[in-house]
């Protein structure tokens, strides 16, 4: 089974991945980990901020990633922005049935009550070189940017507006 976890920024992406690591034994790779070594390497001219046309790049690649890891019976949990709110479209039927997914949204008063604890724990599951880019107003228009992706798409989510969920949320959410 493949996991994909998306979302905008600093909404639990890879905490939960890791804590569904641990729950479910699956390891967990993060887009992030290839934005970075195609970037370092030399591959591709985009650049870290690029994150519309990194969907483009990294999106093929995870697919193929996925269907390797359904294709050998295994299981992987994958976590990013750069997951496209069609992303079906990448797979057949049969591999369909081997992929959950969660979309994690954050609704606009959760984002004013909690931006300054949402910037003090941004390093509990991956420490962030440099946070500063990051601003209320980002995240306000990247979160209604996924709530459109999700309602278009008709995608399983987890809203996040009175408090935070729980990884028993998420496990039941994804129907694992």
């Amino acid at each position: 089974m493949v996991i994909l976890i998306s979302g905008a920024s600093h909404t639990g992406k890879t905490f939960f991945s890791r804590e569904l690591m641990r729950h479910t034994g699956s390891p967990f790779f993060s887009q992030d980990w290839l934005k970075m070594g195609l970037i370092r390497s030399g591959m591709t001219e985009l650049t870290a901020e690029d994150d519309d046309r990194l969907v483009s790049l990294l999106w093929p690649v995870t697919a193929s990633i996925c269907r390797t890891v359904i294709e050998n019976d295994q299981s992987l949990i994958i976590e990013g922005c750069y997951i496209p709110p069609d992303w079906t479209y990448s797979f057949q039927k049969e591999y369909l049935k081997e992929i959950r997914t969660l979309w994690l949204v954050m609704t606009h008063d959760f984002i004013d009550r909690n931006f300054s604890s949402m910037l003090a724990s941004a390093d509990i599951a991956e420490k962030r070189i440099d946070d500063s880019y990051f601003t209320k107003d980002m995240a306000f228009r990247d979160n209604e940017r996924m709530m459109s992706f999700v309602k278009g798409f008709n995608l399983s989510h987890i809203l996040i507006d009175t408090e935070y969920p729980s990884l028993n949320d998420v496990v039941s959410a994804l129907g694992i």
